[in-house]
């Protein structure tokens, strides 16, 4: 018999964090090659009331980076046998959020506005109320995301998390198909996973591209400050606001989409998502699959189930 789908999970550091619906379990695979498995109750920060759909995707966004980045500290301790120094405290964890948060807005919001920019000066494209001009924007967006995930491939430490990235999906696989849970049967399954957050974030760029097309030629017609630089770092600060309604939208087209997976047009929409995983997974080997297994283990042991 096949489980319910409500196991998610995230590669880090020489092994996987594997969420259950009240637990997050991490195992990492340390140096002298024992897997440590530390169990710990999923972080919520998302009030009842926001749990409603399209409201719910920016707040449990969040909080999955919360947990996510705790568990990198973690990995990284085991990982590296450094002395563990306990939780990393709230201020270097906000601070962290707001790093990331920053850096990705930077890149793939404000950076491809001003390379649109760019494309006006050099005639390439028209004022940014046209559809030339968030066209532009759209291409920037794409190439600088794919960029990105293809130049870190290339480093060895991420090749290791895109690996285990892979052993990840595998396991939820082969505990959603209600198989043997085994390292030989698990190395089976696609590496490849419909919910996954690099289908998320490719949601979230073709969400901005075609809302950013439809309302910002609208705002700026019904008013924009004087001046091509005052306007036109109006228009960069509108897009950073619309990121939160772009991130609740894209959540619910993925929750959709994995709902109805036998759906023609839900695995039509998932394509591109798995597509992407082509670059963000890799092959595990035997030992990252069973580091991703005692993960799942200690996590849907203690919430009653395997």
């Amino acid at each position: 018999m096949s489980a319910a789908k409500t196991v998610g999970g995230q590669a880090v550091i020489e092994g996987v964090m594997m969420r259950s619906k009240k637990n997050l379990a991490i195992a990492v695979r340390r140096p002298d090659g024992e897997i440590t498995v530390e169990l710990r109750p999923w972080f919520s920060m998302t009030p009842a009331f926001l749990k409603k759909p399209f409201l719910r995707g920016f707040p449990i966004f969040l909080e999955t980076m919360v947990n996510g980045i705790k568990a990198l500290n973690y990995s990284a301790t085991q990982a590296l046998d450094e002395e563990e120094d306990g939780e990393i405290t709230s201020f270097h964890l906000f601070l962290t959020m707001v790093v990331a948060i920053g850096a990705a807005l930077g890149l793939f919001v404000v950076l491809p506005h001003f390379f649109s920019v760019a494309m006006e000066w050099f005639g390439f494209s028209g004022d940014v109320d046209s559809l030339s001009f968030h066209v532009w924007d759209g291409i920037f967006k794409m190439i600088m995301f794919i960029g990105y995930i293809l130049a870190i491939s290339f480093v060895p430490d991420i090749k290791r998390v895109f690996q285990y990235h892979g052993a990840e999906h595998k396991v939820i696989w082969a505990y959603e198909s209600g198989g043997e849970l085994t390292a030989c049967e698990a190395k089976k399954f696609s590496r490849l996973h419909p919910r996954c957050g690099t289908a998320f974030l490719l949601f979230v760029l073709v969400v901005s591209i075609m809302l950013f097309t439809m309302l910002v030629p609208l705002l700026v017609s019904i008013w924009a400050p004087q001046g091509f630089v005052f306007k036109h770092l109006y228009i960069v600060g509108l897009k950073l606001l619309m990121m939160a309604p772009v991130s609740a939208i894209a959540y619910e087209i993925i929750k959709a989409a994995s709902k109805n997976e036998g759906n023609g047009l839900c695995k039509a929409m998932c394509l591109p998502g798995m597509g992407m995983q082509l670059l963000t997974t890799k092959e595990p080997d035997e030992e990252q699959i069973e580091v991703a297994l005692a993960a799942l283990n200690h996590a849907v042991k203690e919430d009653g189930g395997c």
